[in-house]
């Protein structure tokens, strides 16, 4: 067993450890935004009446914020009416809903948001706004091109992968461009600046992600993310209702099936109710935190409430085509998982420049 040694309060993106060891297949993605599509699963359908819009956007090499800012600015309202379910990535083309809250008629021209960067696909109503974090989940269309290497083991990759799962690890893009989200979260808790309020959730956000990353990866490191210790908490699969480890002789079983998921923490304060990890996994997640203190004690300041997430995830549907050196995947993911989890087992590669 790899012995837990994390080095006092030092943050930075080193290397994730691999469930079936590091790819010798390399490939590039993301070359242009055409070669990462990603379309929201909402998981339900707008009522078509309410005082809130909902409109259904595709954008081109544009962040999420910035079309709720142009949707803003066109409907003449403040930003705090717009709102979206997820971050979609910038480098990308993708397909969100946004709902803006216009109670009363609606006057607008939608279709003047259209441009090279912004598609108007559709728009309805709906008696809620848009929560973060309640659609369904996302699909996926991932070229990789210019692959090097042999291609014979690519099938049995993706057996293990549709199989058996990836570490469900927060993707780069989480951390800012070179891990910049993650410093600015350090220096803001050690006093060195203050950010302004809409970065805040930004670094917050950065700085438990890593933690997490942390964990999961000394898991896999020790074969221990996919089979239970003693103490875990567990999720049920396509939820987020957890229950601890008991006695039940099924567990393993379910656990092999992808109904249930081993968990690891994100770190916050500890509300009423929220249930604690037990003997050996309790061990293993305040060995972690014992070493980042700062970092735990700056997200607690910020009031944000302890939560778990499935260390494990399993794409939907995947499918692939290979033609020559281009790799074409195809799958689906729940709400929260990143894609770049799943393909960084499957392939080597690189995004601008920079190895996965």
């Amino acid at each position: 067993m790899t012995e837990l040694n994390y080095p006092a309060e030092h943050l930075s993106l080193t290397p994730l450890a691999y469930a079936n060891g590091r790819p010798e297949l390399m490939a590039i993605i993301r070359q242009q935004p055409a070669d990462f599509r990603v379309e929201e699963i909402l998981g339900f359908e707008p009522e078509g009446e309410g005082e809130h819009v909902f409109l259904w956007v595709e954008k081109t090499a544009l962040n999420t914020q910035q079309v709720a800012d142009a949707l803003a600015k066109l409907a003449n309202v403040a930003a705090r009416q717009v709102s979206f379910s997820g971050m979609k990535d910038k480098n990308a083309i993708t397909r969100q809903w946004f709902s803006v809250h216009l109670p009363g008629a609606d006057n607008i021209d939608w279709q003047a948001i259209n441009s090279p960067q912004i598609k108007l696909l559709t728009s309805t109503r709906h008696l809620r706004k848009l929560r973060r974090g309640v659609h369904r989940g996302n699909r996926f269309v991932i070229t990789a091109r210019n692959l090097q290497g042999a291609t014979d083991s690519l099938t049995q990759r993706i057996a293990a992968i549709t199989g058996t799962g990836v570490p469900n690890y927060f993707g780069e893009q989480r951390f800012g461009f070179d891990g910049a989200n993650l410093r600015k979260a350090q220096q803001w808790f050690a006093g060195e600046f203050k950010p302004k309020r809409h970065q805040q959730g930004i670094y917050l956000s950065a700085a438990r992600s890593w933690l997490f990353n942390q964990l999961l990866s000394q898991r896999v490191a020790n074969q221990q993310w996919n089979k239970l210790l003693g103490g875990e908490l567990l999720m049920l699969a396509g939820s987020h209702s957890v229950f601890p480890q008991d006695d039940d002789p099924e567990l393993a079983q379910r656990l092999l099936d992808g109904d249930i998921h081993l968990t690891g923490p994100l770190y916050g304060k500890p509300g009423q109710g929220n249930k604690h990890c037990q003997q050996q996994v309790a061990v293993l997640e305040q060995a972690l935190f014992d070493s980042y203190p700062q970092l735990l004690a700056g997200l607690e300041k910020a009031g944000l409430k302890a939560e778990r997430r499935a260390l494990r995830l399993i794409p939907e549907n995947f499918e692939y085509q290979l033609d020559a050196d281009v790799l074409e995947c195809r799958f689906s993911l729940t709400s929260g998982c990143f894609a770049t989890a799943v393909m960084r087992e499957l392939l080597n590669y690189q995004v601008a420049g920079r190895e996965a």
